[in-house]
């Protein structure tokens, strides 16, 4: 099968691998869209250890039943599925309490670090197993239901805390996960949502999405525009959507006395901290890991309209031009948000 491999650091070949092997209880899938997510992008530079060459990345992707092992039951050649990116145990004392994202024996799909090599999406074929996959709604899209990952993730972060319809609401970073949090804020009824980036174009996006309040973090006041777009002393809540010193110490700032913080950025393994900030001015601060069993919930969002996924796409492009894609998300292009590649 072809698959695009990280065969160095920044060096993709797209080339011919053989077909993963199917276990008695996987599947495997045709891969028909996987998106290429910002872990990726980092990823292949080597600066976050997780993507040790050579891999197959890719983890947020949709596809079809190609072929079952011998033990699989409920699943037929042709079922149009996703699946979660993470393969946890599901039998531990952790999986059985509902914590599958922290599961000790989980790996992740398009991974490859000290502890494993897990092969992922970028690739005509990948095998999972069955209990990860779900099925996907008819009038959800193969390029839709690869955007289930993501939107996984910020379910996942706003179950991490209290959100109700009255809530100001903080986002900083309108990347992915970023505009994924704001309309999934919006499906739950909130509306005092501010978002925060550099990127004036993903600015624009996170208003078309539900955001009321689009602020330039390089520009001005921004803690200040912050605090006249919620409280004098600032908001409920904050989603921490990017991963780095800065944009952690803004979202601290941002919080009346009392708020909560919820992380979910994961750039830098080690930022700055105002712990006197947190401390004196009583502060929640909550981490998100990837999620938690909220792919049904998720497919029934973007199936019913409350969440637009495709809205986020960028461009959709064939696999063998992954390598093009790359470099462009890397250099950080102000235009392209998502971009799915279609093996």
């Amino acid at each position: 099968m072809k698959a695009l491999v990280l065969t160095d650091y920044n060096h993709f070949d797209y080339t011919d691998v053989p077909e993963p092997e199917v276990g008695p209880r996987d599947v495997l899938i045709r891969v028909r869209a996987s998106g290429i997510c910002g872990s990726d992008v980092h990823g292949m530079d080597g600066s976050t250890g997780r993507r040790l060459p050579p891999i197959i990345m890719g983890h947020e992707a949709s596809g079809e039943v190609a072929r079952t092992g011998p033990e699989v039951t409920g699943w037929q050649v042709g079922d149009r599925v996703t699946f979660d990116s993470t393969i946890y145990c599901g039998t531990c004392e952790t999986c059985r309490a509902g914590l599958v994202n922290l599961c000790p024996n989980r790996r992740v799909l398009g991974v490859s670090c000290d502890e494993y090599r897990q092969h992922g999406t970028f690739a005509e074929y990948v095998a999972v197993p069955d209990h990860i996959l779900y099925r996907l709604p008819d009038n959800v899209s193969f390029v839709a239901g690869a955007a289930v990952e993501p939107l996984s993730i910020a379910v996942h972060a706003i179950s991490r805390t209290t959100v109700t319809p009255d809530s100001s609401v903080v986002v900083v970073g309108a990347g992915v996960i970023g505009l994924m949090i704001i309309q999934a804020l919006r499906a739950r009824g909130c509306t005092k949502i501010v978002v925060v980036d550099i990127n004036p174009a993903r600015l624009e996006v996170a208003k078309s999405l539900g955001a009321r309040t689009a602020i330039r973090s390089d520009r001005g006041d921004p803690l200040a525009e912050i605090r006249a777009a919620t409280t004098p002393d600032g908001a409920d809540i904050a989603f921490e959507a990017v991963g780095i010193s800065p944009t952690v110490g803004l979202a601290v700032a941002a919080l009346r006395k009392g708020g909560s913080l919820v992380l979910v950025g994961n750039v830098a393994p080690v930022v700055d901290l105002s712990l006197q900030t947190v401390v004196t001015r009583q502060l929640t601060l909550a981490g998100s890991a990837t999620s938690a069993g909220e792919y049904p919930e998720c497919l029934e969002m973007i199936s019913s309209g409350r969440v637009n996924a495709e809205a986020l796409v960028s461009a959709v492009r064939p696999l063998s031009e992954g390598d093009e894609w790359f470099r462009r998300l890397y250099r950080g292009e102000e235009s392209l948000v998502k971009v799915v590649l279609e093996p």
